[in-house]
């Protein structure tokens, strides 16, 4: 039969409807291939993606890997930690084990010894010399006034130590170094009461109550963290309360603290509430709690503010109607110096201080600082922190504290 023109147009129409069946089979097959390797390949992407969490892998958010450096000692920290109603402590994997307080005392000794050499070495040059002239006499007092040890304690110093050597007629380093030391620890005065009111009073039923206090950037917030972790090595159950209801950042650093060690964390849940408020609502939980110790975070203030210091006046009052105040620590930047002081004056007044807590002491060679703040407040040093590490908080120790000046 002869091939009409109208027989290949439906030849080509039945090829090329088969080759749009078959098409469209093979696109099919091959999305269908697509999704199943989409589907085995999924877990092990998220693997590869830190951001996106798998339900069978132990997760928190609440590691501050370095919470001192987020703000300079007291900002920022735990990003995302502690958003629940007060009284809530955010989840963690695994919970920290604080260092004990008694093996962080060696190590803090040396780290006080490499910041505060260069005025110990100087002292114990000078005083090395044979035939102390006048002038040695002025470097060895220069050398403690740019220590911040205080005009007083320093002309004290001088007057002791040159009727000493005179005396007994010393000689060498080994001996000088001996009187130096001896002279220096009875001026930090070991006769203080340096330890902590942190015994739960269990025939009234109310916890040990410890107020924070300082100014802003000294290092309160993350002070009152370290704190809690020397309680906690102590065995001691702790309720924290964040009273600075003025920057969220601050009580999610320290809800983030708390978390760390199983802390619970006692919060407005609105910023700007009254901060006298939540005290008093801390110690009231801290009471029905049974816990041991109640540590109140507080606003950090400047001292020349009449306002915010009457607010602190307040928290204090109102505190004290619930529970009375164990402790109020007053918290100083070591490396302010005499600067230091009249920010103490003013809280000790408002407060009641009872206790200070240098902190940054290993950023700075101005020891004496230790020695004129009590001298001014009539008030001991109680804890130190050297350094930023979680554990970087001890008990202050007058004769560690000297031997680590003296690189003893």
């Amino acid at each position: 039969m002869p091939v009409t023109e109208s027989s290949w147009w439906i030849v080509l129409g039945i090829v090329l409807l088969v080759a749009v069946v078959l098409g469209g089979t093979w696109l099919v097959r091959g999305h269908r291939t697509s999704r199943g390797s989409d589907r085995s390949e999924g877990p092990d992407r998220t693997a590869a993606q830190p951001g996106l969490l798998r339900p069978d892998r132990e997760h928190t958010d609440l590691e501050p890997t370095n919470v001192e450096q987020a703000d300079g000692g007291e900002h920022g920290a735990g990003q995302g930690a502690g958003q629940g109603a007060a009284g809530s402590a955010a989840p963690a994997a695994e919970l920290d084990v604080p260092e004990p307080v008694g093996g962080r005392l060696a190590r803090l000794r040396a780290r006080l010894a490499r910041s505060g050499s260069p005025f110990g070495a100087r002292l114990l040059a000078v005083l090395s010399r044979d035939g102390l002239s006048e002038d040695d006499w002025d470097e060895i007092e220069e050398t403690l006034l740019l220590a911040d040890i205080g005009a007083g304690p320093a002309v004290e110093l001088v007057d002791d130590l040159r009727t000493e050597v005179r005396v007994r007629g010393l000689q060498g380093a080994d001996g000088v170094r001996a009187l130096l030391r001896e002279k220096l620890i009875a001026l930090v005065d070991p006769a203080w009461d340096r330890s902590l009111a942190v015994t739960r009073d269990g025939a009234a039923g109310v916890p040990a109550v410890v107020l924070v206090v300082g100014v802003n950037g000294g290092g309160k917030t993350t002070t009152v963290g370290k704190l809690t972790r020397v309680l906690v090595a102590e065995g001691k159950s702790v309720l924290l309360v964040a009273a600075d209801t003025f920057r969220a950042a601050a009580a999610d650093q320290l809800t983030t603290w708390g978390s760390r060690v199983g802390v619970e964390t006692v919060r407005s849940d609105r910023d700007g509430a009254d901060p006298a408020s939540v005290a008093f609502d801390g110690v009231r939980a801290g009471k029905e709690r049974e816990v041991d110790v109640v540590l109140v975070d507080t606003a950090g203030r400047l001292q020349n503010k009449a306002g915010l210091m009457d607010e602190l006046g307040k928290v204090t009052r109102v505190i004290t109607k619930e529970a009375p105040l164990s402790e109020v620590l007053l918290v100083l930047d070591a490396t302010t110096g005499q600067n230091g002081l009249s920010q103490a004056r003013v809280f000790t007044e408002v407060a009641g201080v009872t206790g200070i807590v240098l902190t940054k002491l290993d950023g700075t060679a101005k020891g004496g600082i230790v020695v004129a703040v009590q001298r001014e407040l009539g008030v001991p040093v109680k804890l130190v922190g050297l350094g930023e590490g979680a554990d970087d908080l001890a008990p202050f120790d007058p004769e560690q504290f000297v031997d680590g000046l003296l690189g003893v």
